[in-house]
């Protein structure tokens, strides 16, 4: 192989058109002001300290089709918003668009007066209380959930232990063998002394847990993408689109800290899902008591969760109605590509339709 020639004139144009560049789309990015994220029109329909509950509109005048109402149970450690980024990378829009009538849980931003929240506190209380809200409201026996990520794991829980309210459960991207070789995240929680995060610390900063996750691919997600982005900030929405995202990403409320130790020690630590092991409240967490539809979709190149992580739950769970949707993408790309938005929130409808 022959070595790399670099001609000094070249090396020095090209540095000097990046500065230009990067110049320019900085002084664009300095008026280009508020960065709105969540576009779709909602309403508040319930709320409890911390947490609001909303169910979306369509804004267009086509209404739901299904009769049965879908409640979107997000994870704690981001913002809801990102199933609803923007008017043309929406997850929520897509649904709506699939004829579904959606909720969504908003779990808000803990403060100390949270510090003892247990997942107990946000399964059997907290998501018991909005599927109940959402049940009266329609006078239904049973509705359906739909998990992202943590928010699946939650999901999982709460559709074990009450198996009576869920007509569908729908899970995506979301972790239920957290000890799976290809886990990176994993293997770094598996080290942690929790009980001294949390006995130090109280409520887990946000920043703390946003760090963990970009280290885990540091030169892509901290480096590399800041270095391509240059090349599209003369292009307004580009560049508004590469905010949007930045806003959501570091948008990391704390971790309310007996969830937070609990959620580390039963799920990864001690693997609990898989091994029978999680309690909460009183109620044994026992996935084989899942027996309703059960839709679990997952992201082939997911660095947070793998697809073995994801795909173990066809094992675990006692429903003879188990589909599997793979999403050619990663973790976040399932919500906000153009190619998730085409097949995913319509593969939702359709296997809902069939459902109802």
């Amino acid at each position: 192989m022959s070595p790399v020639q670099l001609r000094p004139d070249r090396v020095t144009q090209e540095m000097l058109n990046y500065a230009r560049k990067l110049g320019d789309g900085l002084a664009k990015l300095s008026k280009m002001g508020p960065i709105e994220a969540g576009v779709t029109p909602k309403q508040l329909v319930y709320q409890e300290d911390k947490l609001s509950l909303y169910r979306y509109r369509s804004p267009t005048k086509s209404g739901s089709r299904n009769p049965i109402p879908v409640i979107i149970v997000y994870a704690l450690v981001n913002r809801p918003y990102m199933a609803d980024l923007q008017e043309n990378r929406s997850m929520v829009r897509g649904l709506l668009g699939a004829g579904l009538d959606v909720y969504l849980i908003d779990w808000g931003y803990p403060d100390r007066a949270d510090r003892f929240l247990t997942l107990d506190d946000y399964i059997n209380g907290y998501l018991d209380r909005c599927v109940d809200v959402v049940r009266h409201r329609h006078d239904l026996n049973a509705i359906n959930l739909l998990g992202i990520c943590q928010g699946g794991a939650f999901s999982l829980c709460y559709a074990a232990m009450h198996p009576k309210k869920i007509k569908n459960l729908i899970t995506m991207v979301t972790p239920v063998d957290f000890r799976t070789d290809d886990n990176l995240l994993s293997r770094w929680v598996q080290e942690i002394d929790v009980d001294l995060a949390v006995d130090t610390l109280g409520n887990i900063p946000g920043e703390l847990l946003n760090w963990t996750f970009l280290t885990l691919k540091p030169f892509r997600l901290m480096s590399q993408k800041y270095i391509d982005t240059v090349d599209v900030l003369d292009d307004e929405k580009a560049a508004k689109n590469f905010m949007r995202m930045e806003k959501w990403i570091f948008d990391s409320p704390d971790q309310a800290g007996e969830a937070f130790r609990e959620f580390v020690k039963f799920f990864f630590q001690q693997n609990g899902l898989v091994r029978d092991l999680i309690n909460l409240g009183g109620r044994d967490v026992r996935l084989r008591n899942i027996k309703m539809p059960v839709l679990n979709i997952y992201a082939k190149q997911d660095h947070l969760v793998p697809p073995a992580a994801s795909t173990a739950l066809r094992r675990l769970v006692g429903s003879r109605d188990y589909s599997e949707l793979e999403f050619a993408g990663g973790h976040i790309g399932i919500y906000v590509s153009g190619k998730a938005q085409q097949q995913v929130p319509p593969s939702i409808g359709d296997w809902l339709d069939r459902r109802s």
